[in-house]
């Protein structure tokens, strides 16, 4: 099994390009677990086009431990086993507690043995990389972190955090860095700074994603750029991203 957590400052593309991986991985035949480790719960939104669906935080404050493995899951594109962590009540509790309640409790419900998924891959929040919001990249869950970014200054300083934390717990024998994917928003020297933002923390740009207007597009039906328009380039790009992933994860 694969485990592959991306990280990335909010709003930076990460849950789209999170699950156009996620539908390309399935479109090769491997059965796909994402799971959406940000408290809006729209991490696979696009896969199972079913709108929000029920989070494992809101499972255990509504029935504690009375709820199964199905609960906890939605099936989506070509099989894509869907979960959303959640987070707490709104001004009440800590978001990154949500994440490793959900991450014990898939565990403690057999997730990955009843399901047995070829891949998973953990969305992750990456503006803060601390508490459960560092719960993916520790030991026993992700193998690689990927780190998506833009050209932006906001961007690339949340991404070299993202990056510096990874290096760090390396150390620890928790996931390794797999490397720097840009979503490009066309700035000025966003290739230049996103290799040398690669450079500092000792990796490399393992992918790059065009700016398109293909992506609003399919998430205005509801769907991933992979299922609306397969023959479109960028469904193209994101299965280039996905193979690439695999490969580096493979080693």
């Amino acid at each position: 099994m694969i485990k592959i957590a991306v990280y990335g400052k909010g709003g930076i593309g990460k849950s789209t390009t999170v699950s156009n991986v996620s539908a390309a991985l399935a479109d090769m035949g491997l059965k796909v677990m994402q799971i959406g480790c940000d408290p809006k719960a729209d991490s696979t939104v696009s896969l199972h086009g079913k709108g929000r669906i029920p989070t494992v935080l809101e499972l255990v404050r509504e029935k504690k431990n009375d709820f199964t493995l199905d609960d906890m899951v939605t099936i989506g594109y070509k099989g894509v086993i869907c979960v959303e962590a959640g987070g707490p009540t709104p001004g009440l509790g800590c978001a990154g507690r949500g994440i490793i309640a959900a991450l014990e409790k898939l565990k403690e419900k057999g997730a990955y043995d009843v399901y047995r998924p070829d891949v998973v891959i953990y969305d992750v929040l990456g503006d803060v990389v601390c508490g459960g919001f560092s719960m993916p990249m520790r030991a026993g869950y992700a193998d690689r972190v990927f780190v998506i970014t833009s050209g932006e200054n906001m961007a690339i300083y949340a991404a070299a955090n993202i990056a510096m934390a990874v290096n760090g717990f390396g150390e620890r024998g928790y996931a390794g860095l797999g490397g720097i994917i840009l979503n490009r928003r066309n700035v000025k020297n966003e290739d230049e700074k996103t290799a040398e933002l690669a450079k500092d923390v000792g990796t490399s740009v393992v992918g790059t994603i065009s700016r398109s207007q293909v992506v609003t597009d399919a998430e205005e039906l509801g769907k991933t750029v992979v299922e609306a328009f397969p023959d479109s380039d960028m469904a193209k790009e994101y299965r280039t991203i996905a193979q690439t992933m695999l490969e580096i994860c493979r080693g």
